[in-house]
């Protein structure tokens, strides 16, 4: 009896090595060494569109009727405040108002030809079926100063931001509320369709199911897989309905319609350890490979075991573009905690950056060729770092630009690159702490100054602009 319980764990445990052997090799970790590689060794194709990028309810101020700005007034289960420090999202960088001057700091002092921002839903709808004319016309008037300005427009339907009626309806858990974002899409196609050729549906429709429904850390507060996975399994029918409906609109031929996917890389942290690997497998396959999978004609599909089972046929999964939003990978381990504070695990070497991950720029290679899979054209519509101290964004650029160029001459098809973030903005739960922007914000004053780190951007522009 005990040699055929021996035998059965050696066999055990053989196989579990002969796993993490395989996992290890088809997943590997990429690692570059720096010291020999020449940074200023770069190429972009001619036309690639050099940006930056914002959200409506970071930069703009004055939103007051979505789903943030009840959850910036409302606190947890301990009475703690759901924004880091209780800050509000309030004036924020008054966008609304600045915006042809900061269009202006874009193209003249950064040297920029293109500009990703978000429509926000709650000034143009801000009660079920009326439409805000002026509020039109305020959107209007910004594509309009960009195009002047030579600076092409990239449009975001939505950046995590909806009006509190479409909230309280339940929002992108229900399909049926899916109509009223359809509406409002069209709405805005009919309006700016003429002038926008570049249209992206959702802004990282993972993050945004994860945190909102998954950690409860973002709006409506929800800890439930269950729920999560309606809700990601909403936003990708969501995503092909308004495809659908731009393309059948007068100039939808035209347009550009594409999706903005979020990458985080999730790897073991011990490699030799196969709880570690299970863990970041699942995660991996949940949130990126389920939507990934979807575009190339495979149903949408997320299995947790015990927490998640989804397997759909969505119709008219389609795009003609793919954005990519790019920061870091997480080194997982089965302890870490579910909740912030979270902890940051590095390697020897690594640069922590301000929020709790670390520079990667291999990861950023990664990415690009794992979305160049999908065989449609890359825009980047965000990468940047959070550095408040700016002794870390010089670095940083100088390294994902190297890596971005790495994929390019390696067969990805990238047209365009926006950096996160052009201002200093509200960055959701985290508030004002969190210092993305090319140009600081000083928010008491409102005062913009190009960062020294930035101006590693700005030369490569400069020296990259025509091809």
């Amino acid at each position: 009896m005990f040699d055929i319980v021996a035998g059965v764990l050696i066999l055990t445990g053989l196989a579990l090595v002969a796993t993490v052997w395989r996992l290890h090799r088809l997943y590997p970790e990429v690692r570059w060494d720096w010291s020999r590689i020449d940074l200023s060794e770069l190429s972009f194709p001619d036309g690639f569109l050099w940006g930056a990028a914002t959200a409506a309810h970071q930069v703009e101020g004055g939103n007051t009727n979505n789903n943030w700005s009840r959850w910036e007034l409302s606190t947890d289960e301990s009475g703690k405040p759901r924004i880091h420090n209780g800050q509000r999202s309030g004036s924020a960088c008054e966008h609304y108002t600045r915006y042809p001057k900061d269009i202006e700091r874009l193209r003249d002092e950064l040297g920029l030809g293109s500009y990703r921002f978000s429509l926000e839903w709650s000034r143009i709808e801000p009660e079920e079926g009326h439409f805000d004319l002026d509020a039109i016309q305020h959107y209007g008037d910004v594509i309009d100063e960009l195009i002047a300005s030579g600076v092409t427009p990239m449009v975001t339907l939505h950046h995590f931001t909806h009006p509190l009626w479409f909230e309280d309806k339940g929002s992108f858990e229900k399909e049926e509320n899916l109509d009223y974002f359809v509406r409002f899409s069209e709405r805005m196609f009919s309006e700016y369709g003429d002038r926008v050729k570049l249209w992206c549906t959702h802004n990282e429709p993972g993050p945004f199911a994860t945190m909102g429904w998954g950690m409860g850390v973002f709006p409506p507060g929800v800890r439930s897989p269950k729920r999560l996975g309606l809700v990601l399994t909403n936003l990708m029918r969501s995503h092909c309905r308004v495809y659908a409906a731009i393309k059948a609109m007068p100039g939808g031929d035209k347009a550009q319609v594409g999706l903005v996917k979020n990458i985080f890389q999730f790897d073991p942290w011990r490699r030799w350890n196969p709880t570690h690997w299970a863990l970041t497998r699942s995660l991996e396959e949940t949130y990126n490979s389920s939507i990934l999978r979807l575009f190339r004609g495979e149903p949408f599909t997320i299995r947790v075991p015990g927490l998640m089972n989804v397997r759909e046929d969505i119709p008219g999964a389609e795009l003609d573009f793919i954005g990519l939003n790019y920061y870091s990978h997480l080194l997982l381990s089965p302890l870490m905690p579910t909740s912030p504070p979270f902890k940051v695990l590095a390697r020897p070497g690594d640069v922590v950056t301000d929020f709790p991950y670390c520079s990667y720029p291999e990861g950023f290679y990664r990415a690009l060729m794992s979305v160049g899979e999908l065989d449609k054209p890359i825009y980047v519509t965000e990468n940047g770092i959070p550095d408040a101290r700016d002794d870390r964004r010089a670095e940083f650029i100088q390294k994902y630009m190297y890596a971005m160029s790495r994929a390019i001459s390696d067969g990805c098809d990238v047209r365009g690159y926006y950096y996160w973030s052009l201002l200093d903005n509200f960055e959701w739960a985290e508030g004002y702490d969190m210092r993305f922007g090319l140009f600081a914000v000083d928010f008491e004053t409102q005062k913009r100054t190009l960062r020294d780190g930035a101006k590693a951007y700005v030369d490569i522009v400069r020296g990259h602009r025509n091809g």
